[in-house]
């Protein structure tokens, strides 16, 4: 470990232990060192051991103001430091941060066991719990208690203390797993980039070639042209580069990350993992750690995850080889004479697209330029909400690139703050996410969310404007869909707001604002030439609209490959997994995996699963979601308005700003009416007729 963790600043030097005085109380991320952390966190910690310590020792019976929100109000410096050391951590990184990053994992595991495995906080809560129906709790108290019970009980509160100071010390090593395996993943996407030559472009149009000379001044090779291992340029590329070599190069340096057998491998990691979740899991009474996890989900079950995945598995999988079939074709057609692999599938659909729906991701970038497309989703926010967004520049950032709006509500009121970090760069890690740098509630006076969205989007050169795909519009969406379920929150506990929902409802929110981004309303409006102004011509907006369900076989099988290899992982017994690379070759086999299509994520890439628990035996969560995403946006479309005042107001109230303050099924079913109907999500992605479904 580096020297930069330790420091001598003294507590009156470091702004993460001052009142910060910036427009809404801020970071003043331009003050703020790596070496501030360690001490800030070193006195966040103690304060919150002493809150907690304080609560163990109040002689007064437990009710629910001296022990549940007694623990709301604790850990409100630590719950400050951690927002802003994450955010740049994920969003701007440094090897001094990272080897912070290294020592707090394991310094925040064992705070954190300390108080969910405590037996004096346990039993309050459980007294508590006994009595709920007597303590005239509010809707919103009463779910607040039984998510409290619920915390101390998964993280072993009632455990014995041989088996409570096993799981802690599970609980310390996955903590440090889980950093390693990430700082790992970005490590390989650091070291690896494919400089183009002025004879690698063909089929790459400008607005690839723009963004691969953006991509190589950020690594400091200006006037270059490159490849990196961001999603958002190896996609493209694999889609548009004519040298199939270079595709074939691109696509096995992108699957091979983190399974180098270099420094970076994370098949070690992998299995230790599953072992010590799975022993984990066994301690506190499930057969699996699938079993744990999916207890406290909409899921419930194994069996129920699995259930829709093969329900959706059979007619993507027919989908796919039905497409793999046509593109073999289209390969003989040109005179090729090699079979399709799996870095020729975007080239030859994208081809196959563009003859079946005359539509072509090319056609259509120019309209879709970044600013328009944020200025689109803000819309659609105020059409729906009477949201309104202001941009501020007095606000501190971490980046140039970060942009800040101020978002008031219909009336008015400040609301929360909104931060944009969309440009891909080396010190982030791929991908896109929303966090946030304070959540939303009203314990004690009004506390206003700032909400963050981060992406990976290729940037624009020579003043030129970044342009999307229509995949980066979407993401676009799907973050921004997330930052309003934090910043519409409007919750009185901490531990409810915003996006503190179970994993498998948390992508409702994000997944139906998509929906918006491809309507004829919002692209009329916002799809505009970046270079001319002129509106997305009516002709290439049809044909858009008719393509959106092209190649969804493929795309469907690598998701619920993915999902199925992640169900297996935390189902299976660990011992029997000796090998991480035969396992996914034997899984992948056992369903009858293409061998065209690759996982979307690989195991040792796997972020969501193995940088954390958070995903883990829920990366099904996204398509659980969309079955409740297709049927809810059936609400707007059987009012025959996308902006429906009424529904519309439904979906403030039961969606985007209760948090967690009510079961989701619950919430799901005020809206909607009805629980969701499953096959809405096989229409929406073309794999199920009509007919089919009557």
């Amino acid at each position: 470990m580096s020297d930069a963790p330790q420091s001598t600043a003294s507590a009156s030097a470091n702004p993460l232990l001052e009142v910060w005085r910036t427009p809404f109380e801020t970071p003043p991320f331009a003050d703020i060192r790596p070496a501030h952390f360690m001490p800030a966190f070193e006195r966040a910690f103690a304060d919150h051991s002493a809150e907690i310590a304080a609560i163990k020792a109040d002689p007064a019976a437990p009710t629910f103001d001296n022990t549940v929100v007694a623990l709301e109000r604790a850990g409100k410096l630590l719950g400050k430091v951690s927002a802003v050391f994450y955010d740049l951590v994920s969003a701007d990184s440094s090897p001094e941060l990272r080897a912070i990053e290294t020592e707090v994992a394991l310094k925040q595991a064992r705070h954190w066991n300390a108080i969910g495995m405590d037996a004096v906080l346990f039993a309050r809560v459980s007294q508590l719990r006994d009595q709920a129906a007597t303590l005239g709790l509010s809707g919103e108290q009463a779910r607040l208690l039984e998510r409290t019970w619920t915390g101390f009980h998964r993280a072993g509160a009632g455990l014995s203390e041989a088996a409570k100071a096993r799981t802690a010390a599970i609980n310390e090593r996955l903590a440090q797993l889980a950093t390693t395996f990430s700082h790992h993943l970005l490590g390989d996407e650091q070291d690896w980039m494919l400089e183009l030559g002025e004879g690698d472009l063909a089929g790459l149009p400008e607005s690839f070639i723009a963004a691969a000379r953006a991509a190589a001044t950020e690594r400091g090779l200006p006037g270059k042209m490159v490849v990196t291992l961001s999603r958002s340029s190896v996609e493209p590329f694999l889609k548009e580069s004519g040298r199939r070599d270079l595709r074939e190069k691109v696509y096995r340096a992108f699957t091979a990350r983190g399974d180098n057998g270099n420094d970076n491998d994370n098949n070690a990691i992998i299995l230790e993992v599953l072992k010590l979740r799975e022993e984990r899991a066994k301690i506190l009474g499930y057969s699996s750690f699938a079993a744990y996890r999916l207890e406290d989900s909409m899921a419930k079950t194994p069996q129920a995850v699995r259930g829709l995945l093969e329900r959706v598995w059979q007619p993507a999988r027919a989908r796919a080889l039905a497409d793999r079939d046509a593109l073999q074709a289209l390969i003989a057609e040109e005179g090729g004479n090699f079979r399709l692999a799996a870095w020729d599938w975007r080239y030859y659909a994208e081809k196959l697209r563009q003859r079946r729906a005359d539509f072509d991701d090319a056609a259509i970038k120019p309209y879709l330029a970044l600013d328009n497309m944020i200025a689109a989703a803000f819309d659609v926010a105020h059409r729906l909400f009477g949201l309104t967004f202001t941009e501020r520049k007095d606000v501190p950032v971490w980046h140039p690139d970060v942009r800040v709006w101020e978002m008031k509500d219909a009336a008015g009121n400040h609301q929360a703050l909104f931060y944009g970090d969309y440009f891909a760069r080396p010190a982030k890690r791929s991908g896109a996410w929303m966090t946030s740098l304070r959540d939303q509630q009203r314990l004690d006076g009004a506390i206003q969310p700032l909400v963050i969205n981060v992406c990976n989007f290729p940037k624009g050169t020579d003043g030129e404007p970044a342009l999307l795909s229509p995949d980066d519009a979407r993401t676009l969406f799907h973050e921004f869909g997330h930052g309003l379920h934090g910043m519409l929150s409007n919750v009185t506990y901490p531990s409810l707001s915003g996006t503190s929902v179970f994993t498998d409802f948390v992508e409702l929110p994000s997944q139906l604002y998509e929906h918006w981004q491809e309507r004829p309303e919002v692209l009329q409006k916002f799809a505009r030439h970046y270079q001319t102004g002129e509106p997305l011509p009516d002709d290439l907006l049809r044909r858009f609209i008719a393509a959106r369900k092209f190649n969804q076989g493929f795309a469907t099988v690598e998701f619920v490959s993915s999902a199925l290899m992640d169900l297996e992982f935390h189902s299976q017994p660990a011992d029997a997994i000796t090998d991480v690379r035969a396992f996914e070759q034997r899984e992948l086999e056992k369903i009858g995996m293409p061998a065209e299509i690759a996982l979307r994520h690989r195991p040792t890439q796997f972020g969501h699963i193995f940088s954390g628990d958070h995903y883990a035996a829920g990366y099904y969560s996204y398509m659980w979601s969309e079955v409740m995403d297709a049927d809810a946006f059936g609400a707007f479309e059987e009012a025959h308005d996308i902006f429906d005042p009424a529904v519309a107001k439904r979906l403030h109230d039961d969606i985007y700003s209760s948090g967690g303050s009510r079961d989701p099924e619950e919430a799901y079913i005020a809206f909607r009416g009805r629980r969701p109907e499953p096959d809405a999500l096989l229409r929406r992605r073309g794999l199920l007729d009509e007919t089919e479904a009557a």
